[in-house]
């Protein structure tokens, strides 16, 4: 069986080491998925950079919180499910839109349904949205570079989704009291395919 260490600063190839003390200083502490991706020093790089990369888009906290957050559910990641729901309450994501996310419900906010909505098509339709969930989203007041922006966050979570998948990486202790889980197997794997 593969094995995923959890690496800290001290313990991580020296390629690693920058980026696990960088993160260290943006988030307070180094998190596991970090601590996981630095057994490949590019891995961790690549996350570490296009996180940042993300923060820069048009899309504002709450909405960046949306996609990402979104895009764990769509792919049925509980640690970053429980990472992102921390990330949403200090983006002052509002609590309504919180549960009904979490109950797989259409967001009381239009504008960031239609961009939840957008999301979900892109990862379930794997990049190939039809003409109307194009306009919805444009309807909405999004603009086709910030569908671009959201390609970003979906390749930013497919990396943490993914790496926490094959190595079932152990929830960080600030994130435990935001773990949750959707209510069905089949809505974790994939929420757009329940009726709501």
């Amino acid at each position: 069986m593969l094995q995923f260490p959890v690496h800290s600063v001290d313990s991580a190839p020296e390629a690693s080491k920058a980026t696990l003390a960088q993160a260290g200083k943006a988030f307070g502490f180094v998190p596991n998925l970090l601590g996981v991706l630095a057994s490949a020093p590019a891995a961790a790089q690549a996350y570490f950079t296009l996180s940042g990369i993300f923060n820069t888009t048009s899309l504002s906290d709450i909405e960046r919180q949306i996609v990402l957050l979104t895009v764990s559910r769509e792919n049925g990641c509980d640690y970053c499910l429980a990472a992102h729901t921390a990330g949403a309450t200090m983006a002052k994501v509002p609590s309504a839109v919180l549960n009904a996310f979490k109950a797989g419900q259409p967001l009381p906010d239009a504008r960031l349904d239609a961009l939840h909505r957008m999301v979900q098509v892109m990862v379930s339709k794997r990049g190939r949205p039809d003409a109307e969930d194009l306009d919805a989203f444009l309807a909405a007041g999004y603009s086709s570079a910030q569908l671009l922006e959201i390609i970003v966050g979906i390749a930013l979570k497919t990396i943490s989704n993914y790496t926490n998948h094959v190595a079932d990486t152990p929830l960080d202790a600030p994130f435990k009291p935001f773990a949750w889980a959707p209510a069905t197997p089949a809505d974790a794997l994939c929420p757009s395919c329940v009726d709501r």
